[in-house]
């Protein structure tokens, strides 16, 4: 058996089609379909009464690599690559045909430099992008500014990750590679990109952080600092005096494990707050729901189509999550994470269709006292805190 492995939650659209955007809100979603063998942009609908997709054709196909990513007014950033140069417009429907703003470009030459579309920001009317380089990254405005791409922050390091800490989109944590560690830093973009420590657990480990959420403060993070060489799962919250905990339930064997989702709108309680985990093993790909008060991860069929890595749950804990298949090209499945002591289903919308139940899946572990590990700097002490719900 291996150790499970742990992948950073996907930050956009734009990889064959399979991977969807979401706006913070949940209103709008984004990716690249294919018809025939063409590419093409497609915008869906969350917030209505049923779920439904625009296509976004332009004038010839877009190439697989080409990124997405939906706005909170309904159009749709599209981030097109070529030779180092980096080309963005926003899409929009216009009757039969798809109108097109062009934005600029990046310039982004030279060896081993890439460019990529960071996660949807709180609010939907600003986008930005990362460019990495040899020795430093550069923060991008490339949608929202007034005069085309505007460089916001250059952080020392060659960055990648991408999670917002705030409601406000100000607070930017990015997981910085410098001097051979890994370690998450955050970016005040009303600061004129000041740069500070998030997360620092030991000093020979590296440390990244996967997802946040504003409400509560819980943090998704993974580290090799319990062990190093091995990545583990772990949680903590901004701000707390607490150490980071690795849960023993979240290390699954032969199993890539990615966090993709975390309930909202849990203030205060950051341990009943529920988090969405895509698995991918031996039965191939599904989903894993898991709070950090049950100590256990319960395990439910992905609906068919599933868009996998997509998905974002409500306040009342439902999750919903988007597929797509030759009878229902633009669908949502809403699956409701069941709490300790109430039986474990998906919602009436999805069908199982592994061949596994979670009996027959890694048994719940008993949950170990709290590993000996520094306690990250500066989560417990942070001047952050004062700006995010603790």
């Amino acid at each position: 058996m291996t150790a499970c492995a742990i992948e950073p939650p996907s930050t956009g659209a734009g990889n064959g089609g399979t991977e969807c955007a979401i706006t913070a809100d949940g209103a709008y979603a984004a990716r690249l379909a294919l018809d025939g063998d063409s590419w093409f942009p497609e915008r869906w609908t969350l917030d209505g009464p049923e779920p439904y997709a625009v296509p976004l054709p332009g004038e010839r196909p877009e190439e697989p690599g080409t990124g997405v990513q939906p706005m909170g007014d309904g159009r749709v950033l599209i981030h097109r690559p070529a030779d180092g140069r980096h080309a963005f417009s926003l899409l929009y429907p216009t009757g039969p045909g798809t109108g097109e703003l062009s934005l600029g470009a990046v310039e982004c030459p030279g060896p081993g430099g890439r460019l990529t579309l960071l996660p949807p920001a709180p609010g939907g009317g600003r986008a930005y992008a990362l460019a990495v380089g040899p020795r430093s990254s550069v923060v991008w405005l490339v949608a929202g500014a007034a005069f085309g791409p505007e460089r916001l922050a250059e952080v020392p390091g060659r960055c990648s990750g991408g999670v917002w800490l705030d409601r406000g989109g100000r607070l930017l944590a990015l997981d910085r590679e410098l001097d051979g560690r890994t370690k998450t830093v955050v970016v005040d973009l009303e600061r004129a990109g000041e740069v500070s420590p998030l997360l620092q657990i030991a000093d020979g480990s590296d440390d990244r952080l996967l997802l946040a959420d504003p409400d509560s403060g819980l943090l998704l993070i993974s580290s090799d600092a319990p062990c190093p060489g091995v990545e583990r799962l772990g949680w903590g919250v901004l701000g707390s005096t607490l150490p980071v905990r690795f849960p023993e339930c979240l290390r699954l064997p032969d199993c890539a494990v990615t966090p993709f989702a975390i309930q909202p709108g849990q203030v205060l309680t950051p341990e009943h707050c529920a988090v969405a985990l895509r698995m991918d093993g031996a039965f191939g790909t599904w989903v894993g729901t898991w709070r950090p008060a049950e100590r256990r991860v319960r395990h439910l069929a992905a609906p068919e189509g599933w868009l996998a890595g997509a998905g974002l749950w409500t306040e009342d804990g439902v999750l919903r999550l988007p597929y797509a298949t030759e009878a229902t090209p633009c669908g949502v499945a809403d699956l409701t994470a069941p709490r300790t002591g109430s039986p474990g289903q998906a919602g009436a919308t999805v069908e199982p269709r592994l061949p596994a139940t979670e009996s027959s899946l890694p048994p719940r572990e008993p949950e170990p006292p709290a590993p000996l590990v520094t306690r990250p700097v500066p989560l417990q002490q942070a001047p952050l805190g004062r700006l995010v719900t603790k």
